[in-house]
């Protein structure tokens, strides 16, 4: 039996690389593409295409909601799905913990899993691994993120995920000299538990992190670069699967990676 899926934001440049992968795998059926609101039908990849989430769920009665679209849609469509017993995975950032909360009941009640996936690349999931074991030993840390200029929000998820697994580990201090002044604003980058997190937005960049960590006369570095949106897609097939076997709401890869 195959798993179903739908897949919001299908023609942007990840969601075309989501259809390519969906397709290629045995075990998926593309049951439906969505885009905008007014998106003009076509069936060009043998789906239909909607320009309303619910209209493709409840006529497509998908397995899983792939979300590929923005922090401005992606809350609702997630809302949507689990209203009509769909699983969503979701690879937009920008909950707030009440989200995450309240999307997390919303789960629960209806008895299915969700994923949010601030990255899906493997070898992202195992920077932020290693970083959280590193800041045992090196709590003094600086993120360094870079991504593509289009890019809507800053810091990236990746990169606050990441704070977030490292201050797991990490004994609580201020970084840097106890009088250091910003003499231009944002210099030094933004403040995170007394960390800094640096954003880069150019052209040409896909998406990168170096997580920097200095000691004595010694400094490591733990770096990801994702050279093409490709590198996203075993973590989509991956969370594709897991979600079928779980309950609730799952937040970042890491936690199906054990």
């Amino acid at each position: 039996m195959t798993i179903k899926v739908a897949i919001a934001g299908s023609k942007g440049k990840m969601g075309v690389e989501a259809v390519k992968m969906v397709h290629a795998d045995e075990a998926f059926t593309l049951v439906a593409e969505i885009g905008r609101p007014g998106s003009v039908y076509t069936e060009e990849n043998g789906a239909p295409y909607f320009g309303d989430v619910a209209e493709a769920l409840e006529k497509t009665k998908p397995d899983v909601l792939v979300d590929l679209t923005t922090p401005q849609s992606a809350k609702e469509n997630m809302e949507t799905a689990l209203r009509l017993g769909v699983r969503p995975v979701v690879g937009t950032t920008g909950f707030s913990a009440a989200d995450i909360e309240s999307l997390d009941k919303l789960c629960r009640e209806k008895g299915v899993g969700a994923i949010i996936a601030p990255n899906f690349a493997i070898g992202a999931i195992l920077m932020m691994k290693f970083a959280r074991e590193a800041a045992k030993y090196m709590p003094h840390v600086e993120i360094i993120e870079m991504h593509h200029d289009q890019k809507l929000d800053a810091p990236s998820g990746t990169a606050i995920k990441t704070a977030e697994m490292i201050q797991e580990t990490r004994p609580e201090l201020k970084q840097g000299h106890p009088e250091e002044e910003e003499v231009i604003d944002g210099a030094r980058g933004g403040v995170v538990n007394g960390f800094r997190i640096h954003s880069v937005r150019l052209p040409g960049l896909v998406a990168h992190q170096e997580v920097l960590f200095g000691h004595t006369g010694q400094t490591l570095s733990i770096r990801h670069d994702s050279i093409n949106r490709e590198s996203f897609m075993p973590g989509i097939r991956l969370a594709i699967n897991k979600v079928m076997e779980i309950e609730g709401l799952v937040y970042g890869l890491d936690q199906i990676m054990e």
